[in-house]
């Protein structure tokens, strides 16, 4: 379902670039995923299965009240592949959550998580996918041209993949805090975290609903092709000297040819505008979901230089608190 009406992108551009890539909002509803590999559920139904299996109740440690009064707790937890993972946790500031949402990060989040987020009455679970901000550890890069790259030479070592083991892991984490949500799980992503998050959904049933906002890694043969100021750069620019890289790693870790796989409902936002992650892969996750979805078209992404960005941030919050309604 469309929530609203195509808006225009912004009517001015400060990069070398058209963020709309001349694609219009007819072009970007003719973009079709690429395929799936063959393989492509012999890849990963094994790491689904050794991540859901690791299941931990963490200690939490207490760490005051965030800006709406809800309770902050610090958490560590093991993932797979011997890595720890850092989190945070939000509770309601009084009585027991209704429900529970893994809440991924973007690149380039840092240590801070969205303390905007409406959900009064919920448990929101933070987890730092591994290498980055407060999952920080040897041997993986922490900057986003640098861990976008981390063991792309094989899909089996390719860190997007590990990452996607850390949500599943994160998702182990809060059924094991609260076992009575168990038909009330959901996940809300953005960018680099929404992209992962449609791969995480293909195999994980846990997860009842999602919303994704301009999720990235969708069509990574496009992503190769167009201009970006994001972390698809840093591929283009590997690609360049290894290009059976798209077919040998990025087809098994395409969002939008893993959208085919996601059956539950899905509430996606992409933008029409976006000069980090091109409309069209985003679009092209949309299509291709294969369960009931709700699209929120967005006038710009990574950009808020804008008239009007601050009114389009309070319609995707509003959005998000009707599609994940509290009670």
């Amino acid at each position: 379902m469309l929530l609203r009406p195509p808006p225009a992108p912004p009517a001015h551009c400060l990069f070398p670039f058209d963020p709309t890539y001349g694609f219009t909002w007819d072009d970007l509803f003719r973009v079709e995923a690429p395929p799936l590999p063959l393989d492509f559920e012999a890849f990963w139904a094994p790491r689904y299965a050794r991540a859901a299996a690791l299941v931990t109740r963490p200690d939490l440690r207490e760490a005051g009240r965030d800006p709406l009064g809800r309770r902050v707790y610090e958490l560590r937890f093991p993932t797979t592949d011997g890595l720890t993972l850092g989190a945070v946790l939000l509770l309601p500031a009084e009585g027991d959550p209704v429900q529970s949402l893994v809440v991924g990060h973007g690149y380039g989040s840092g240590e801070e998580f969205d303390t905007t987020l409406p959900f009064r009455q919920s448990a929101l679970l933070f987890p730092w996918c591994r290498g980055l901000g407060r999952s920080r550890c040897p041997g993986i890069p922490d900057t986003p041209a640098a861990h976008v790259l981390h063991g792309i030479a094989r899909p089996s070592t390719y860190v997007h993949g590990g990452c996607v083991e850390d949500l599943w892991v994160a998702a182990g984490v809060l059924l094991a805090l609260f076992p009575e949500l168990t038909d009330r799980l959901g996940f809300i992503g953005t960018s680099f975290s929404g992209g992962l998050g449609i791969l995480a959904l293909a195999w994980d049933k846990r997860f009842r609903r999602a919303a994704v906002s301009v999720p990235s890694f969708g069509h990574h043969p496009l992503r190769l092709r167009l201009p970006t100021v994001g972390s698809a750069a840093s591929v283009q620019a590997y690609a360049l000297e290894h290009p059976g890289v798209l077919a040998e790693t990025l087809a098994y870790h395409d969002a939008a040819a893993a959208a085919r796989l996601v059956t539950q409902p899905v509430l996606c936002a992409c933008a029409v505008f976006d000069p980090a992650v091109a409309p069209p892969g985003q679009f092209a996750i949309h299509h291709a979901l294969a369960g009931p979805k709700d699209l929120l078209p967005l006038a710009a992404g990574h950009f808020s230089d804008f008239p009007g960005a601050a009114e389009e941030h309070r319609i995707l919050t509003q959005s998000l608190a009707d599609f994940f309604t509290e009670g």
